[in-house]
């Protein structure tokens, strides 16, 4: 388990990390209880027809493209609660994260996946596939908020693929509640949709979640 030093470690470590600069939001964040974000999501039948991962450009340049760093470093550059070594390229080398989907601390970026909170399939699914190609490359690469994209061990990432909650939570249960709500902010700040089986999902592990909150901005 992450204990107390570790926590407060990535507090105190995020006002040394190198430079990087995030999108700021387009409008003003709307915060709801969880139960009321679940309720506002629009409703449809998923449809994966179509569907190519190539369709989402990603990792572009980033947020800041002089930093030489690409989406995935830059992500990672942010969330440690140690900052790595920036070599040549951006290769980072050293440097501490905290997995919260099975709460692991990982000492190794080689270690880690970006995943994309709602996956890229998923998005597809849900509305993506009828955006522009740069408005998919927008939310594959989107650092305008921070539960879009999220540092993670490969293993549960890959144990994750692109399941929706109601085929997937993650491992640790303490996770559970900031999960649903980074999962409902996510697909509201995107205007997508879920299908009947994710919402009765999101609606039972949500009535475990008293207090639970959801803050989103809507996306650009």
């Amino acid at each position: 388990m992450v204990n107390a030093v570790l926590r407060g470690l990535a507090a105190a470590a995020l006002a040394v990390l190198p430079a990087v600069t995030f999108s700021a939001p387009a409008h003003a964040a709307e915060t709801l209880p969880l139960a009321d974000a679940i309720a506002v999501l629009p409703v449809a039948t998923e449809s994966r027809d179509g569907y190519s991962r190539d369709r989402f450009r990603h990792w572009n340049a980033g947020d800041n493209p002089t930093d030489g760093c690409n989406t995935r470093a830059e992500v990672l550059l942010h969330e440690a609660i140690e900052p790595p070594v920036i070599g040549p390229g951006c290769r980072l080398t050293a440097g501490t994260w905290w997995s919260y989907y099975d709460d692991v601390i990982v000492t190794s970026a080689s270690g880690l996946d970006i995943d994309h909170m709602v996956p890229l399939a998923e998005a597809w699914d849900s509305g993506a596939s009828a955006w522009t190609p740069q408005r998919r490359e927008a939310y594959a690469n989107d650092q305008g908020a921070e539960p879009s994209l999220v540092a993670v061990t490969a293993r549960s990432n890959r144990s994750k693929a692109d399941q929706d909650p109601a085929e997937w939570l993650p491992p640790a249960p303490a996770a559970h509640c900031r999960y649903l709500a980074e999962w409902v902010g996510t697909k509201l700040r995107w205007s997508l949709a879920a299908d009947e089986s994710e919402l009765t999902a999101l609606d039972e592990v949500a009535a475990t979640c008293p207090g639970q909150t959801v803050t989103y901005d809507p996306a650009p």
